[in-house]
């Protein structure tokens, strides 16, 4: 995993997209526990006690998608410089999102 500086987020909407080429479940399921060794970037996020996740949208799908998923959630949508993306070109694989309907219909759009 790359390193990531401290990053403050502003309270609000932040949307991720990872990927689980093995085990979809068990990825979704690690983050969201509350007793593991943090690794991921998503691990020290979802680590904080502020943090709460709402809703969680998969897909299987190959590697290109999830980078496919983010060119569509777009750079307007505030990007996390580095944030899960230490394995490909993207800025950032989480994003500060606005508005929840903008992320639905994204989200419907990708079928997902």
């Amino acid at each position: 995993m790359g390193t990531l500086e401290e990053v403050c987020f502003e309270k609000g909407f932040y949307a991720y997209v990872g990927s689980a080429q093995k085990g979809l479940k068990k990825r979704i399921e690690r983050p969201l526990r509350k007793t593991k060794r943090e690794f991921w970037h998503i691990d020290y996020l979802l680590g904080n006690s502020a943090v709460k996740v709402q809703i969680v949208f998969c897909k299987e799908a190959g590697k290109n998608e999830e980078c496919r998923i983010v060119q569509a959630l777009g750079e307007d949508r505030f990007p996390v410089k580095g944030f899960g993306s230490s394995d490909c070109r993207c800025t950032g694989h989480l994003f500060k999102v606005e508005e929840y309907q903008f992320l639905s219909e994204t989200m419907h759009e990708a079928r997902l």
